[in-house]
Protein backbone atom coordinates (compact mmCIF):
# COMPACT_ATOMS: atom_id res chain seq x y z
CA UNK A 1 0.00 0.00 0.00
CA UNK A 2 1.38 3.57 -1.09
CA UNK A 3 2.29 5.90 2.17
CA UNK A 4 0.06 8.46 0.56
CA UNK A 5 -3.06 6.56 1.10
CA UNK A 6 -2.58 6.31 5.07
CA UNK A 7 -1.12 9.69 5.27
CA UNK A 8 -4.00 11.88 6.37
CA UNK A 9 -2.03 14.93 7.15
CA UNK A 10 -2.97 16.84 3.88
CA UNK A 11 -6.25 15.94 3.62
CA UNK A 12 -8.76 18.44 3.33
CA UNK A 13 -10.35 18.50 7.07
CA UNK A 14 -13.80 17.10 5.71
CA UNK A 15 -12.10 14.06 4.42
CA UNK A 16 -9.85 13.93 7.28
CA UNK A 17 -12.72 14.03 9.61
CA UNK A 18 -14.16 10.71 8.96
CA UNK A 19 -10.76 8.54 8.51
CA UNK A 20 -8.42 7.36 11.55
CA UNK A 21 -4.71 8.23 11.68
CA UNK A 22 -1.66 6.50 10.23
CA UNK A 23 -1.22 4.87 13.40
CA UNK A 24 -4.22 2.81 13.36
CA UNK A 25 -2.79 0.90 9.60
CA UNK A 26 -0.14 -0.46 11.62
CA UNK A 27 -0.10 -3.81 11.59
CA UNK A 28 -0.28 -5.04 15.42
CA UNK A 29 2.66 -7.65 15.06
CA UNK A 30 4.62 -4.57 13.55
CA UNK A 31 3.78 -2.09 16.54
CA UNK A 32 4.25 -5.26 19.22
CA UNK A 33 7.96 -5.71 18.19
CA UNK A 34 8.72 -2.02 18.29
CA UNK A 35 6.61 -1.75 21.59
CA UNK A 36 9.69 -4.89 22.75
CA UNK A 37 12.41 -2.76 21.51
CA UNK A 38 11.31 0.61 22.93
CA UNK A 39 10.45 -1.11 26.09
CA UNK A 40 13.78 -2.98 26.69
CA UNK A 41 15.56 -0.11 26.06
CA UNK A 42 13.64 2.32 28.30
CA UNK A 43 14.17 -0.94 31.08
CA UNK A 44 17.74 -0.90 30.66
CA UNK A 45 19.21 -0.26 34.17
CA UNK A 46 16.31 1.22 35.09
CA UNK A 47 15.60 1.06 38.89
CA UNK A 48 11.94 1.51 39.02
CA UNK A 49 9.09 1.16 35.79
CA UNK A 50 5.92 3.46 35.42
CA UNK A 51 2.99 1.45 33.59
CA UNK A 52 0.96 5.03 32.85
CA UNK A 53 -1.92 5.93 30.17
CA UNK A 54 -0.05 8.67 28.27
CA UNK A 55 -2.65 11.23 28.74
CA UNK A 56 -2.17 14.15 30.76
CA UNK A 57 -3.14 12.47 33.67
CA UNK A 58 -1.02 9.30 33.61
CA UNK A 59 1.79 11.22 32.37
CA UNK A 60 1.47 13.45 35.77
CA UNK A 61 1.74 10.55 37.56
CA UNK A 62 5.14 9.65 36.09
CA UNK A 63 6.35 13.19 36.89
CA UNK A 64 5.90 12.71 40.25
CA UNK A 65 7.72 9.47 40.62
CA UNK A 66 10.23 10.66 39.01
CA UNK A 67 10.55 13.71 41.42
CA UNK A 68 9.96 11.14 44.46
CA UNK A 69 12.94 8.91 42.94
CA UNK A 70 15.49 11.76 42.44
CA UNK A 71 15.58 10.67 38.85
CA UNK A 72 17.70 12.82 36.63
CA UNK A 73 15.90 15.40 33.99
CA UNK A 74 16.38 16.01 30.21
CA UNK A 75 14.93 19.07 29.37
CA UNK A 76 14.00 18.95 25.70
CA UNK A 77 14.39 22.31 23.72
CA UNK A 78 12.72 23.92 20.58
CA UNK A 79 14.33 23.05 17.59
CA UNK A 80 16.88 25.10 15.93
CA UNK A 81 15.14 25.04 12.69
CA UNK A 82 11.82 26.49 13.56
CA UNK A 83 12.00 27.26 17.60
CA UNK A 84 8.80 24.39 18.53
CA UNK A 85 9.53 20.75 18.99
CA UNK A 86 7.62 18.76 15.84
CA UNK A 87 5.72 16.07 15.88
CA UNK A 88 3.91 13.42 13.60
CA UNK A 89 0.39 13.80 12.26
CA UNK A 90 -1.09 9.99 14.46
CA UNK A 91 -3.35 10.69 16.92
CA UNK A 92 -3.02 9.40 20.26
CA UNK A 93 -5.09 6.91 21.77
CA UNK A 94 -8.35 7.37 22.41
CA UNK A 95 -9.26 5.32 25.44
CA UNK A 96 -9.83 2.12 27.52
CA UNK A 97 -10.29 2.99 30.84
CA UNK A 98 -10.80 6.32 31.83
CA UNK A 99 -13.15 7.41 29.91
CA UNK A 100 -12.73 11.22 30.92
CA UNK A 101 -9.33 12.39 29.96
CA UNK A 102 -9.22 12.15 26.10
CA UNK A 103 -6.63 11.54 26.07
CA UNK A 104 -7.78 11.11 22.53
CA UNK A 105 -8.75 11.32 21.68
CA UNK A 106 -7.34 9.38 23.70
CA UNK A 107 -8.43 10.13 25.07
CA UNK A 108 -9.97 11.45 27.78
CA UNK A 109 -11.69 8.18 27.80
CA UNK A 110 -9.75 6.32 29.97
CA UNK A 111 -12.49 4.86 30.35
CA UNK A 112 -11.69 1.16 28.46
CA UNK A 113 -10.87 2.45 25.38
CA UNK A 114 -8.39 4.79 24.62
CA UNK A 115 -9.95 7.63 23.96
CA UNK A 116 -8.73 7.70 20.69
CA UNK A 117 -9.12 7.57 17.26
CA UNK A 118 -6.05 6.02 16.36
CA UNK A 119 -3.95 4.05 17.78
CA UNK A 120 -0.73 6.12 19.77
CA UNK A 121 2.15 6.90 17.55
CA UNK A 122 5.18 5.03 18.05
CA UNK A 123 8.13 7.08 19.53
CA UNK A 124 11.49 6.43 19.99
CA UNK A 125 12.59 5.66 23.60
CA UNK A 126 14.16 8.81 25.30
CA UNK A 127 17.61 9.38 23.76
CA UNK A 128 18.85 9.50 27.59
CA UNK A 129 18.15 6.29 29.93
CA UNK A 130 16.17 7.30 33.15
CA UNK A 131 16.37 5.09 36.56
CA UNK A 132 12.23 5.75 36.21
CA UNK A 133 11.56 4.27 32.89
CA UNK A 134 8.24 5.02 31.60
CA UNK A 135 6.02 2.44 29.54
CA UNK A 136 2.89 4.08 28.17
CA UNK A 137 -0.04 1.42 27.75
CA UNK A 138 -4.19 2.14 27.51
CA UNK A 139 -6.58 0.18 29.69
CA UNK A 140 -6.79 -2.44 26.58
CA UNK A 141 -2.84 -3.05 26.41
CA UNK A 142 -1.91 -3.07 29.92
CA UNK A 143 -1.43 -6.66 30.38
CA UNK A 144 1.21 -6.54 27.59
CA UNK A 145 2.78 -3.43 29.17
CA UNK A 146 3.17 -6.28 32.49
CA UNK A 147 4.34 -8.71 30.41
CA UNK A 148 7.06 -6.62 28.63
CA UNK A 149 8.34 -4.99 32.78
CA UNK A 150 8.16 -8.92 33.51
CA UNK A 151 10.23 -9.70 30.38
CA UNK A 152 12.98 -6.91 30.14
CA UNK A 153 12.98 -5.30 33.50
CA UNK A 154 16.09 -6.16 36.23
CA UNK A 155 15.13 -8.20 38.88
CA UNK A 156 14.11 -6.08 42.19
CA UNK A 157 12.70 -3.50 40.27
CA UNK A 158 9.85 -1.31 41.46
CA UNK A 159 6.55 -1.37 39.60
CA UNK A 160 3.67 1.69 38.98
CA UNK A 161 0.68 1.56 37.40
CA UNK A 162 -0.93 4.51 36.91
CA UNK A 163 -4.14 5.92 35.31
CA UNK A 164 -5.30 2.10 34.11
CA UNK A 165 -8.03 -0.03 35.55
CA UNK A 166 -8.62 -3.43 34.00
CA UNK A 167 -12.13 -4.60 33.35
CA UNK A 168 -11.61 -8.30 34.64
CA UNK A 169 -9.10 -9.90 36.60
CA UNK A 170 -8.40 -12.19 34.45
CA UNK A 171 -7.54 -9.87 31.76
CA UNK A 172 -4.28 -9.55 33.70
CA UNK A 173 -3.88 -11.87 36.03
CA UNK A 174 -1.04 -14.38 34.57
CA UNK A 175 0.75 -10.91 33.30
CA UNK A 176 0.54 -9.55 36.56
CA UNK A 177 1.82 -12.60 38.18
CA UNK A 178 5.01 -12.40 36.18
CA UNK A 179 5.93 -9.14 36.41
CA UNK A 180 5.22 -10.02 40.43
CA UNK A 181 7.96 -12.57 40.16
CA UNK A 182 10.24 -9.73 38.71
CA UNK A 183 9.60 -7.12 40.51
CA UNK A 184 10.28 -6.03 44.44
CA UNK A 185 6.80 -4.33 44.61
CA UNK A 186 4.06 -2.91 42.30
CA UNK A 187 2.15 -0.27 43.60
CA UNK A 188 -1.24 0.80 41.57
CA UNK A 189 -2.55 3.80 42.05
CA UNK A 190 -5.74 5.03 39.92
CA UNK A 191 -9.69 6.83 39.75
CA UNK A 192 -11.49 4.90 37.67
CA UNK A 193 -14.40 3.25 39.08
CA UNK A 194 -13.47 -0.90 39.79
CA UNK A 195 -15.42 -3.40 40.26
CA UNK A 196 -14.92 -4.65 43.78
CA UNK A 197 -13.99 -8.33 42.63
CA UNK A 198 -11.07 -7.34 40.47
CA UNK A 199 -10.06 -4.84 42.83
CA UNK A 200 -9.73 -7.48 45.84
CA UNK A 201 -7.96 -10.03 43.18
CA UNK A 202 -5.55 -7.97 42.56
CA UNK A 203 -4.80 -6.62 46.76
CA UNK A 204 -4.45 -10.46 46.84
CA UNK A 205 -2.14 -11.05 44.79
CA UNK A 206 0.01 -8.64 47.26
CA UNK A 207 -0.17 -5.39 44.94
CA UNK A 208 -0.60 -2.17 47.19
CA UNK A 209 -3.96 -0.55 45.12
CA UNK A 210 -5.23 2.56 45.82
CA UNK A 211 -8.15 3.95 43.90
CA UNK A 212 -9.25 7.33 44.56
CA UNK A 213 -12.97 8.97 44.45
CA UNK A 214 -13.50 9.34 40.43
CA UNK A 215 -15.42 12.36 41.25
CA UNK A 216 -12.93 14.20 43.55
CA UNK A 217 -9.43 13.27 42.12
CA UNK A 218 -7.57 12.07 39.07
CA UNK A 219 -4.81 9.59 39.16
CA UNK A 220 -2.10 12.64 39.66
CA UNK A 221 -3.69 13.56 43.03
CA UNK A 222 -3.91 9.31 44.51
CA UNK A 223 -0.13 9.39 43.67
CA UNK A 224 0.64 12.75 45.46
CA UNK A 225 -1.25 11.56 48.21
CA UNK A 226 0.13 7.84 48.60
CA UNK A 227 3.75 8.13 47.77
CA UNK A 228 6.03 8.96 50.99
CA UNK A 229 7.33 12.04 49.81
CA UNK A 230 7.04 15.72 50.46
CA UNK A 231 5.94 17.32 47.21
CA UNK A 232 6.56 21.14 46.26
CA UNK A 233 4.02 23.64 45.39
CA UNK A 234 4.91 22.61 41.85
CA UNK A 235 3.97 19.40 41.96
CA UNK A 236 0.91 20.06 44.22
CA UNK A 237 0.02 22.22 41.34
CA UNK A 238 0.22 20.03 38.68
CA UNK A 239 -1.38 17.46 40.60
CA UNK A 240 -4.54 20.16 40.87
CA UNK A 241 -4.30 21.77 37.31
CA UNK A 242 -4.67 17.80 35.15
CA UNK A 243 -7.52 17.23 37.78
CA UNK A 244 -9.15 19.89 36.33
CA UNK A 245 -9.79 18.69 32.86
CA UNK A 246 -9.72 15.13 33.73
CA UNK A 247 -12.64 15.36 35.91
CA UNK A 248 -13.95 18.17 32.70
CA UNK A 249 -13.95 20.95 35.84
CA UNK A 250 -12.75 23.56 33.35
CA UNK A 251 -11.64 26.43 36.47
CA UNK A 252 -8.27 26.89 35.45
CA UNK A 253 -7.75 27.70 31.42
CA UNK A 254 -3.89 26.07 31.71
CA UNK A 255 -5.75 22.48 32.51
CA UNK A 256 -6.83 22.44 28.41
CA UNK A 257 -3.49 23.44 27.38
CA UNK A 258 -1.67 20.62 29.63
CA UNK A 259 -4.52 18.11 27.96
CA UNK A 260 -3.94 19.29 24.10
CA UNK A 261 0.13 19.35 25.17
CA UNK A 262 -0.01 15.71 26.10
CA UNK A 263 -1.97 14.80 23.30
CA UNK A 264 0.00 16.18 20.57
CA UNK A 265 3.90 15.71 21.80
CA UNK A 266 5.87 12.67 22.59
CA UNK A 267 5.04 11.49 26.10
CA UNK A 268 8.45 11.32 27.42
CA UNK A 269 8.55 14.93 26.25
CA UNK A 270 5.51 16.04 28.05
CA UNK A 271 6.74 14.34 31.28
CA UNK A 272 10.16 16.62 31.40
CA UNK A 273 8.47 19.66 30.35
CA UNK A 274 5.75 19.63 33.54
CA UNK A 275 8.66 18.48 35.68
CA UNK A 276 11.19 21.76 34.65
CA UNK A 277 8.22 24.34 34.24
CA UNK A 278 5.27 23.25 36.00
CA UNK A 279 1.82 24.20 34.64
CA UNK A 280 3.13 27.17 33.07
CA UNK A 281 4.45 25.90 29.84
CA UNK A 282 6.92 28.12 27.61
CA UNK A 283 6.11 30.05 25.30
CA UNK A 284 7.64 27.83 22.71
CA UNK A 285 5.15 25.19 23.50
CA UNK A 286 2.60 27.68 23.52
CA UNK A 287 2.76 28.73 20.05
CA UNK A 288 2.99 25.20 19.06
CA UNK A 289 -0.04 24.99 20.68
CA UNK A 290 -1.47 26.63 19.51
CA UNK A 291 -0.94 26.17 16.00
CA UNK A 292 -2.32 22.89 16.39
CA UNK A 293 -5.40 24.11 18.15
CA UNK A 294 -6.19 25.76 14.65
CA UNK A 295 -6.91 22.12 13.09
CA UNK A 296 -8.59 20.90 16.63
CA UNK A 297 -11.57 23.39 16.48
CA UNK A 298 -12.16 22.91 12.74
CA UNK A 299 -12.38 19.40 13.44
CA UNK A 300 -14.99 19.80 16.12
CA UNK A 301 -16.54 22.05 14.11
CA UNK A 302 -17.09 19.33 11.38
CA UNK A 303 -18.30 16.93 14.38
CA UNK A 304 -20.59 19.34 15.46
CA UNK A 305 -22.23 19.70 12.44
CA UNK A 306 -22.69 15.86 11.87
CA UNK A 307 -24.45 15.54 15.74
CA UNK A 308 -28.02 14.61 16.44
CA UNK A 309 -30.31 14.16 18.99
CA UNK A 310 -32.52 11.30 19.87
CA UNK A 311 -35.18 10.80 22.86
CA UNK A 312 -34.31 7.45 24.66
CA UNK A 313 -36.29 7.17 27.70
CA UNK A 314 -37.03 10.34 28.40
CA UNK A 315 -33.26 10.98 28.14
CA UNK A 316 -32.18 13.42 25.40
CA UNK A 317 -29.29 11.36 23.93
CA UNK A 318 -26.63 13.49 21.52
CA UNK A 319 -24.79 11.49 18.93
CA UNK A 320 -22.41 12.50 15.93
CA UNK A 321 -19.22 10.96 13.91
CA UNK A 322 -15.68 12.26 13.67
CA UNK A 323 -11.71 12.34 14.71
CA UNK A 324 -12.03 14.96 17.49
CA UNK A 325 -11.61 16.08 20.27
CA UNK A 326 -14.92 14.78 22.56
CA UNK A 327 -15.05 16.60 25.46
CA UNK A 328 -15.62 20.01 23.57
CA UNK A 329 -18.20 18.16 21.04
CA UNK A 330 -20.04 16.45 24.13
CA UNK A 331 -20.17 20.04 25.34
CA UNK A 332 -21.94 21.25 22.19
CA UNK A 333 -24.13 18.84 22.21
CA UNK A 334 -24.80 19.94 25.65
CA UNK A 335 -26.05 23.24 25.05
CA UNK A 336 -27.84 21.64 22.08
CA UNK A 337 -30.15 19.97 25.37
CA UNK A 338 -28.24 16.85 25.49
CA UNK A 339 -28.30 14.93 28.64
CA UNK A 340 -25.52 12.26 27.52
CA UNK A 341 -23.32 12.48 24.13
CA UNK A 342 -21.81 9.73 22.08
CA UNK A 343 -19.22 10.69 19.93
CA UNK A 344 -17.92 7.78 17.27
CA UNK A 345 -14.43 7.82 16.52
CA UNK A 346 -13.39 6.54 13.05
CA UNK A 347 -11.42 3.79 14.48
CA UNK A 348 -13.97 2.35 15.48
CA UNK A 349 -14.05 3.35 19.61
CA UNK A 350 -16.55 5.62 21.23
CA UNK A 351 -16.74 8.43 23.89
CA UNK A 352 -19.63 8.57 26.01
CA UNK A 353 -20.26 11.94 28.25
CA UNK A 354 -23.18 12.26 30.94
CA UNK A 355 -24.40 15.32 32.49
CA UNK A 356 -26.04 15.83 36.03
CA UNK A 357 -29.01 14.48 34.45
CA UNK A 358 -27.39 11.26 33.32
CA UNK A 359 -24.88 9.59 35.08
CA UNK A 360 -24.68 5.81 33.81
CA UNK A 361 -21.82 6.41 31.13
CA UNK A 362 -19.71 2.96 32.47
CA UNK A 363 -22.71 1.31 32.56
CA UNK A 364 -23.60 2.02 28.61
CA UNK A 365 -20.14 1.47 28.35
CA UNK A 366 -20.12 -1.67 29.56
CA UNK A 367 -22.55 -3.32 27.25
CA UNK A 368 -20.45 -2.47 24.47
CA UNK A 369 -16.81 -3.87 25.33
CA UNK A 370 -15.92 -0.83 28.08
CA UNK A 371 -16.34 1.39 30.64
CA UNK A 372 -15.19 4.20 32.63
CA UNK A 373 -16.91 6.91 35.23
CA UNK A 374 -20.34 7.67 35.91
CA UNK A 375 -20.36 11.05 33.77
CA UNK A 376 -17.42 9.71 31.36
CA UNK A 377 -16.37 6.79 29.57
CA UNK A 378 -15.20 5.04 26.58
CA UNK A 379 -16.16 1.67 24.40
CA UNK A 380 -14.92 0.43 21.34
CA UNK A 381 -18.16 -2.47 20.57
CA UNK A 382 -16.36 -5.76 19.24
CA UNK A 383 -18.10 -5.10 15.67
CA UNK A 384 -15.69 -5.35 13.01
CA UNK A 385 -14.50 -8.67 11.51
CA UNK A 386 -12.54 -7.63 8.49
CA UNK A 387 -11.47 -4.02 6.57
CA UNK A 388 -14.96 -4.47 5.00
CA UNK A 389 -16.86 -3.57 8.29
CA UNK A 390 -14.49 -0.52 8.43
CA UNK A 391 -14.75 0.35 5.38
CA UNK A 392 -18.61 0.42 6.20
CA UNK A 393 -18.33 2.48 9.32
CA UNK A 394 -16.05 5.37 7.32
CA UNK A 395 -18.52 5.61 4.72
CA UNK A 396 -21.64 5.16 6.83
CA UNK A 397 -20.50 7.55 9.69
CA UNK A 398 -20.53 5.02 12.14
CA UNK A 399 -23.76 3.95 11.86
CA UNK A 400 -23.45 0.44 12.98
CA UNK A 401 -21.53 1.82 15.91
CA UNK A 402 -23.96 3.99 17.27
CA UNK A 403 -26.98 1.55 16.99
CA UNK A 404 -25.17 -0.70 19.09
CA UNK A 405 -24.50 2.22 21.62
CA UNK A 406 -28.02 3.42 21.50
CA UNK A 407 -29.64 0.16 21.84
CA UNK A 408 -27.15 -0.31 25.02
CA UNK A 409 -28.85 3.26 26.07
CA UNK A 410 -32.31 1.84 25.77
CA UNK A 411 -31.36 -1.17 27.81
CA UNK A 412 -29.77 1.17 30.97
CA UNK A 413 -32.56 3.56 30.62
CA UNK A 414 -35.18 0.37 30.76
CA UNK A 415 -33.94 -0.58 33.63
CA UNK A 416 -35.14 2.55 35.38
CA UNK A 417 -38.74 1.93 34.22
CA UNK A 418 -40.75 0.24 37.62
CA UNK A 419 -42.17 -3.21 36.55
CA UNK A 420 -40.59 -2.79 33.03
CA UNK A 421 -42.55 0.15 32.06
CA UNK A 422 -40.31 1.68 29.74
CA UNK A 423 -40.52 4.32 27.01
CA UNK A 424 -39.54 3.72 23.31
CA UNK A 425 -38.55 5.75 21.00
CA UNK A 426 -38.21 6.80 17.29
CA UNK A 427 -34.92 6.44 15.88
Amino acid sequence: MYDELIDSGDLPLARKSVVPGTGFFLPDTLEADLEDQQTEAALEGAEVAVIADPDADGLACVALIREAYGDVQYVPAPDEDDGKRSNGDDDRPAVAADAVDDADDEDDDQAHIGTGDSEPALEEPEPTPHTVALVPASPHDVEDALARVAEYGDEGLDVYVCDLAPDRYEYVEDELAAALGTADRIAWYDHHQWDDDVARAVRDVGVDLVVGDSDEECSADVVCRSLEYDFGPMYEELAAVTRDHDLWLREDPRSDDLADYAYWTDPAEYVEIVREYGVDLPEWVEEFISERRIEKEALIEQAVGRAELRDIGGYTVGITYGRCSQNEVAEAMREQGADASVIVKPAGSASIRGTDAFERCHEVAGKVNGGGHPKAAGCKPDIYDDMLDYANHWTTRGAVTKRVILDAFREIVESEQPDGDSETSDD
